[in-house]
This record gives structure tokens, sequence and C-alpha cells, in this order.
């Protein structure tokens, strides 16, 4: 899936009365869901094993999400992970954050707008590739606290 087929499938979900819709095709799988979202729905874009529509999610991760902070666009825009192409991401999933760490950039009518770590912790997901737009209040990245 590329990001192109994605923003179609939004876009879509967005035009429709759906609560939510899974989509899976050449190894991805997609989750798209309205209402309160958590890093494990929201990281469903990434490339899973086929998983039966009756497994248990584990009481522990389920209070590790609540717990989680999600990181969400301010703004629309284009979303980039790194200063420019060709250096190195801002910050990784599992890497340590710290609180005002820049973690990506959203630029908006060829402004770039800086956005920072609203909390520290271990960055779980980045949920999002770079040069993707993304609306505002879409959920960018999770950051979980650390123990």
């Amino acid at each position: 899936m590329d990001a192109k087929q994605i923003k179609e499938f939004i876009d879509a979900m967005a035009a429709s009365d759906l609560a939510e819709m899974e989509l899976s095709h050449g190894g991805w799988t997609l989750r798209l869901s309205r209402g309160a979202r958590t890093g494990a729905a929201a990281a469903a874009a990434r490339p899973v094993a086929m998983a039966s529509a009756a497994t248990s999610v584990p009481r522990a991760a389920v209070q590790a999400a609540s717990r989680s902070h999600e990181l969400v666009a301010p703004m629309y825009g284009v979303v980039h992970l790194q200063p420019s192409p060709g250096e190195p991401v801002f910050a990784r999933a599992g890497d340590a954050v710290e609180v005002g760490q820049l973690l990506c950039i959203i630029e908006a009518m060829k402004v770039f707008n800086e956005v920072r770590a609203e909390r520290g912790g271990r960055l779980a997901s980045v949920l999002v590739p770079t040069g993707i737009e993304v609306e505002a209040g879409q959920t960018l990245m999770v950051i979980e606290p650390v123990a």
C-alpha cells in the first residue's frame, strides 16, 4: 500500500457512515476507526501476519495503551520525519524522547512547523511515513511512559 492508496481509503471512510474499516492487501493490514484511537489501532498500518478477528488483547496491553500519549498533527500539511532527504530521521520507534524534543515537521503552505514531544518517554510507534499528507488531529506517533 502506498500513501496515495491510504489517503483514498481515509477519504472514502470520511465520506461514509462507517465506524471502522479494515483492509488487507499484499501483506499489509490497514485498520481505520472513528472515535477514540489507541496506539494499537492506529499502528495497524504496518505489515502484520493475518490474525483471527476473535483475537483478544491482553489486559496489560490495554492498560499500557491507556497510559500512552498520542502525538497528533496540529494542522493539515505534509509530514517530514527528517530535516531533509537523505538525512537521519528525528526519532525512531524505540528511541527515548524528552519533553520538547523535535520529532517531525509539518509543511503547510511552504511554512515548516515543528512538532515537538509534549511528554517524555519511549517512542512506541511512528504511524505515518515521511512525505504523506496528514489532517489536523491525526495521530502521528505514540509515546509510552518509561517505568
